[in-house]
């Protein structure tokens, strides 16, 4: 069994801070933008391609990569201090590789995040390959990241479950032919389409548990086209 784990909210407890450094910008910006809201719908996209929905006008890209930049700086100026795994997930991760599972990380962000994150929670050594932005032509909720990682360990789709916590990123599961664990670390469990479970974090979860799960999913879900929708404005 094949493991890809997302980062942001997977790994570590840290989307109050994404929206909170996204809420900073849009003031600066003088923009009105909800980012607790806008992250609940569209968080596990590229920070560019979530910045393109807000504007009700055309943003020439490097203008959306500096402001990306921008946020990205306040992003680690506010999480500095408090990067911390998720309670429960080294554990996690030593049984399950203990247990003979492959583990892969799947994320959107770009390497020197990553970096940010995993090198500093010392995590890279638990997984046997890393999946980031530079990788994949498109990100979630397309299956790109998830099919990457997969297939560099030679894993067949139906072999791999996702550790996600967020909608976009349980599509791009299903779109990948794989199941799904949820991290309900910012969202309800209701947020969900059909996940294996929706755990808080990783406290008590155990790959014995996994597998009794699976057991009871023998197949992925269908993708659900509405769930899977990139758009945040005119969008309830």
């Amino acid at each position: 069994m094949t493991l890809i784990f997302d980062m942001d909210g997977v790994l570590v407890d840290n989307t109050a801070y994404q929206a909170r450094a996204f809420q900073l910008l849009f003031r600066d910006l003088g923009l009105t933008t909800d980012a607790r809201r806008l992250l609940a719908r569209l968080n596990g996209m590229p920070a560019t391609a979530i910045l393109k929905t807000v504007f009700r006008h055309p943003v020439p890209e490097k203008q959306l990569k500096e402001y990306a930049s921008q946020r990205e700086f306040l992003y680690r100026t506010l999480y500095w201090h408090k990067r911390v795994a998720m309670p429960g997930l080294v554990a996690f991760l030593e049984a399950a590789r203990a247990a003979g599972h492959q583990l892969a990380l799947g994320t959107g962000s770009p390497p020197e995040t990553i970096s940010y994150v995993i090198d500093h929670l010392d995590l890279r050594r638990h997984f046997d390959v890393v999946v980031g932005k530079e990788d994949v032509t498109r990100g979630k909720p397309h299956a790109d990241t998830f099919a990457v990682a997969a297939a560099k360990l030679s894993a067949r789709p139906d072999d791999c479950v996702v550790f996600e916590d967020a909608v976009l990123g349980e599509q791009a599961a299903y779109r990948a032919g794989m199941r799904c664990v949820a991290v309900g670390s910012s969202l309800a469990a209701k947020a969900f389409q059909a996940p294996l479970t929706v755990i808080k974090d990783f406290t008590g979860f155990t790959p014995a548990r996994l597998l009794e799960l699976l057991a009871q999913q023998p197949q992925a879900p269908k993708p659900d086209k509405q769930r899977a929708q990139r758009k945040y404005m005119h969008v309830e």
